[in-house]
């Protein structure tokens, strides 16, 4: 009788055990759906024409006055040749600032930069959210975040 019991309990811990192992894979797989799913409206979001930079005023011409930009989810803003935005300038840093869409909003980072970032004529110190509308001086290098 004694065993009996005893195989049953450790049949119980099995069942338990193995259930317990599906819910940790069923958390896992909803929480990697989810991410999934929020690439693919980042990503849409990016080749919908959401999130242009428009250059407004650019005293060496690299990116040219009037040209329209349009932006992935991460960008890097700066004077080295592998930045996303490449900006030929003497006051911009080689990595000096990242752009980047996250959830519903951008937001841009100064990357310790030596003359810093400005959104609206304001130096930041961290990360800021932007709205459509707002320009960004990167050195002396002047562009409005557009559709």
């Amino acid at each position: 009788m004694t065993g009996e019991i005893l195989r049953l309990l450790l049949l119980v811990f099995q069942l338990a055990f193995v259930g317990l192992l599906y819910l940790i894979l069923f958390g896992f797989s909803r929480s990697l759906l989810r991410d999934l799913r929020s690439a693919e409206v980042t990503q849409l979001a990016s080749q919908s024409g959401i999130g242009r930079l428009s250059v407004m005023e650019s005293p060496v011409d690299e990116p040219a006055v009037g040209a329209s930009i349009a932006l992935g989810p991460i960008n890097s803003l700066g004077r080295n040749v592998n930045s996303t935005i490449f900006i030929d300038d003497d006051f911009v840093s080689s990595g000096h600032a990242m752009l980047t869409f996250r959830g519903r909003s951008w937001f841009i980072e100064d990357q310790g930069s030596t003359n810093g970032t400005y959104v609206n004529g304001h130096l930041i110190d961290r990360a800021v959210a932007l709205s459509f509308g707002d320009e960004l001086t990167i050195g002396r290098v002047r562009m409005r975040l557009e559709r």
